[in-house]
């Protein structure tokens, strides 16, 4: 891994090692489970609730300038209705008691149960430095979680880690989308038309209506990105490449200050620790969609 010269392939690399690793927390039934201990009601209020508590009680227009991948219906369902059953500090500390009982039961009974947990420590050592090179500056989800104390448990301190180092790029691929002037549905669709998600998540995942994804096929046929069909065209493969480009480029300022044999080693342990992982949702989107048109 050089980091002589920006390397996209370092950023998706060390980005997919992160997410694995992160989104434990959004297929873990104890996350869940901790997160109606405290009130929260249902899937989606749990999820952008404890995303966004560390921001504080916002309003649904913050949360859907942060999230803009969904549809407004989806988040308004959700925000504010989260603060009258449980306050953001009660929702983290859930969120830190399901991560601490999750990673337990995923490594806890695995014959290398020890060595996974000292690897969870050096990786922790590892993480805390990389993440000093992170700006909060226009990534809000990032200054929210950086704000908080780090866990004293090296387990937990490496997933508040991977979460900071998710977010940060998050916070980026936002960004990118923005500098190339698309809105939240438009950049699901877009993505799903060059083969980046299932179809299905328009509506199923994100929430969009039949009538927002006809209104951004629209737009998106108007610029050129898509044709009459709504399919994907040069320009918009262009487009597309132009936002993952600068995502990574924004990423590999990191990784370039944390420097390659770091890089290497946390790469390396974060890969050890996926595989005792389900497969994460968006990385591994086609085993979970197989027959769906996008990957047709």
């Amino acid at each position: 891994m050089s980091t002589s010269a920006f390397d996209a392939g370092i950023s998706r690399a060390m980005w997919e090692a992160v997410e694995r690793f992160h989104a434990l927390c959004y297929f873990a039934p104890q996350v869940r489970s901790e997160g109606a201990s405290v009130g929260l009601k249902g899937f989606w209020m749990n999820y952008f609730a404890t995303r966004i508590a560390p921001v504080g009680p916002v309003g649904p227009d913050v949360v859907r300038s942060t999230f803009f991948y969904y549809g407004p219906s989806r988040i308004n369902r959700a925000i504010p209705d989260a603060w009258t059953f449980a306050r953001p500090a009660d929702i983290i500390d859930a969120r830190y008691r399901g991560m601490d009982q999750a990673l337990r039961s995923v490594y806890d009974g695995r014959p290398s149960a020890g060595t996974n947990f000292d690897l969870m420590a050096e990786a922790a050592e590892l993480v805390v430095e990389a993440t000093s090179a992170c700006s909060p500056i226009g990534r809000l989800l990032h200054a929210g979680w950086a704000s908080l104390e780090w866990p004293d448990d090296p387990h937990l301190a490496l997933w508040h880690g991977c979460t900071l180092m998710r977010e940060y790029r998050s916070g980026n691929h936002l960004l990118a989308v923005c500098l190339e002037g698309l809105d939240g549905c438009e950049a699901v669709v877009s993505h799903v038309a060059v083969g980046g998600a299932p179809k299905a998540w328009i509506r199923d995942e994100a929430g969009w209506t039949v009538e927002d994804e006809a209104a951004a096929n629209a737009r998106l046929e108007g610029r050129g990105w898509l044709d009459s069909n709504g399919r994907i065209t040069e320009a918009g493969r262009a487009g597309r490449a132009r936002i993952e480009a600068r995502t990574d480029e924004l990423d590999f300022e990191v990784w370039e200050s944390f420097g390659a044999e770091k890089g290497r080693r946390l790469f390396e342990i974060l890969s050890q620790l996926a595989a005792a992982l389900p497969p994460d949702d968006q990385l591994d989107w086609t085993l979970h969609y197989p027959d769906d048109e996008a990957n047709s």
